[in-house]
């Protein structure tokens, strides 16, 4: 059976995709306690490390071939201004230590194929520096690293979040071709799969949020509800914040596809979008840790004077209903909008799983030193 490592695996959302596509996760290391909880609360079957990556990379955790699969993303603040630390030597710079254990954890596993998503820029920071280091480490390993900007909105996901996916794989692929390909299997297998949804095709369904956050399961409306539903009786985390007056008074102001600029005062943000509405005949905005608060984003709902509950939040990013978040309003919040795609990991599990498939007999040599 082919199975899977999560590093900086936050509430779970590669884990979710790749148990979806019949991938168990075997471990997952997290460092915040608050966040990890609720990974084990919707993983349990998973072994979660909770600790910081830097004290859990050695043999006592991980071993040679213990899974076929790595995934995770190193938060990307190390790599925005590497340009002079590359000469000083990037892997074991102390500021880029997170992706040098991710990469210290791969060459203790060397797993047959990795995934290593990031920010959409991480390919261009420093005029392609930093990823041509990025490319030489792991291609000291053997392994060939390959890349695709991935749309959520290109895999029926009601968000306009771009992300970086870079693959290295022991196995000889032409990435752009098995992406191809999957496309054509999920097609056939799953009508729709691909097809454009709309904030209001994710969130319509969701009666009004409750002082709890707890409501009764829904009845889905549309394709999209209709893969995200789920048995149990209530639904968690449909919960609206309470905004003071200012903001009120604020979001009565903009209409769907406005923000602070329509107002009659000025208004200081560093977001572009701040006090901005959703369209609901269209996307999201790229779904940040910041969704419940007017300024930092287009994050009030379509129709009601508030921001997103984080139900709708999760409904957006395409978490399951019976996914549950644990924790304080602002874990709750990192938790999700950290997150990647479920249905996103879901279809690059679906494509891994089918190349490991069909390709297991090419694996390089390098796998056996």
């Amino acid at each position: 059976m082919i199975k899977a490592i999560d590093l900086f695996a936050g509430c779970g959302g590669f884990s979710c995709g790749f148990s979806q596509a019949g991938i168990p996760v075997i471990v997952a290391v997290e460092y915040d306690k608050d966040i990890a909880a609720s990974y084990v609360h919707n993983h349990p079957k998973t072994k979660m490390i909770v600790d910081d990556i830097k004290n859990v990379d050695n043999r006592k955790n991980f071993s040679k071939h213990m899974a076929d699969i790595i995934v995770g993303g190193p938060p990307c603040q190390g790599f925005s201004t590497a340009g002079a630390r590359i000469r000083h030597g990037f892997i074991d710079d102390p500021r880029n230590y997170l992706f040098k254990h991710y990469f210290n954890i791969v060459k203790l596993v060397k797993p047959k194929i990795f995934i290593f998503e990031n920010v959409k820029g991480i390919i261009s920071y420093d005029k392609g520096r930093v990823f041509a280091e990025i490319r030489k480490a792991f291609e000291s390993l053997g392994y060939k690293l390959q890349y695709t900007i991935a749309k959520a909105k290109d895999f029926g996901i009601p968000q306009a979040r771009e992300r970086t996916i870079l693959i290295g794989s022991l196995v000889d692929f032409d990435l752009q071709t098995e992406i191809e390909q999957t496309k054509k299997y999920l097609a056939k297998k799953t009508p729709g799969f691909f097809n454009a949804v709309s904030v209001w095709d994710a969130i319509s369904n969701l009666p009004s949020p409750s002082d709890t956050g707890i409501i009764s399961n829904v009845t889905p409306n549309n394709e999209y509800t209709t893969s995200l539903h789920s048995q149990s009786p209530n639904l968690y985390n449909h919960i609206a914040t309470k905004h003071n007056k200012i903001a009120m008074r604020r979001m009565k102001e903009v209409q769907q596809g406005k923000n602070f600029k329509v107002l009659k005062e000025p208004v200081k943000s560093v977001h572009s979008g701040s006090y901005g509405r959703l369209i609901p005949d269209g996307v999201a905005p790229t779904i940040t840790t910041r969704f419940d608060t007017p300024s930092g984003g287009c994050f009030t709902h379509p129709f009601y004077d508030r921001t997103l509950t984080p139900r709708e939040a999760a409904r957006i990013q395409s978490f399951p209903d019976g996914f549950q978040f644990i924790g304080s309003k602002t874990s709750i919040c990192k938790q999700i909008g950290n997150a990647v795609p479920p249905k996103l990991a879901y279809f690059f599990a679906t494509m891994i799983k089918r190349i490991l498939k069909d390709d297991s007999t090419r694996i390089s040599e390098d796998a056996n030193k």
